[in-house]
């Protein structure tokens, strides 16, 4: 690395802001067939598949402001946890156009209800899948990671195919 190279790389890392924060709500419940599901809703933006999650509220503890965007997002009423189940990043597109790091503490939520009419129903679709589904729909890493532990899957599961038989 040459001597630019360095002073840029330097000067990047010194203007570099931490994440902003969202907190995010795992939704799940025990489907007609007995199996724990899974709830992903569309983004607004791209339409790619993602759990529900926003910006602080003010004085509002997080738990609760996961809870709400899943209201908002999914129409999905629930019982929230209060301790958080971990955290993933991802880089969020502003309105503007410009990224940012973002980090996403999520909680999780079980599904006891769910409303056809919410604040977001015309803007966005939802779904129940297995973990070993969703965790395939969605595109960061962390998140595949998260649903993936809380569903007991392991990270890869080798697959056999006919020439190994």
């Amino acid at each position: 690395m040459g001597l630019f190279e360095r002073i840029a790389s330097n000067v990047m890392l010194m203007v570099r802001r931490p994440p902003r924060q969202q907190y995010g709500a795992l939704c799940h419940r025990i489907g007609p067939e007995g199996k724990l599901e899974i709830m992903l809703v569309t983004s607004r933006e791209t339409g790619r598949w993602v759990i529900p999650k926003g910006w602080p509220m003010g004085d509002k503890p997080s738990h609760e402001v996961a809870a709400q965007e899943a209201y908002e997002e999914a129409g999905v009423r629930g019982r929230v946890q209060q301790q958080p189940l971990g955290h993933f990043n991802y880089q969020k597109r502003l309105r503007n156009g410009l990224e940012v790091d973002t980090r996403v503490q999520v909680y999780t939520l079980e599904v006891s209800a769910l409303e056809d009419d919410f604040p977001e129903c015309k803007e966005r679709n939802r779904v129940f899948l297995r973990p070993r589904e969703a965790a395939e729909l969605v595109k960061e890493p962390g998140l595949k990671r998260m649903i993936r532990s809380f569903g007991n899957l392991a990270p890869e599961e080798p697959t056999i195919t006919r020439r190994d038989l």
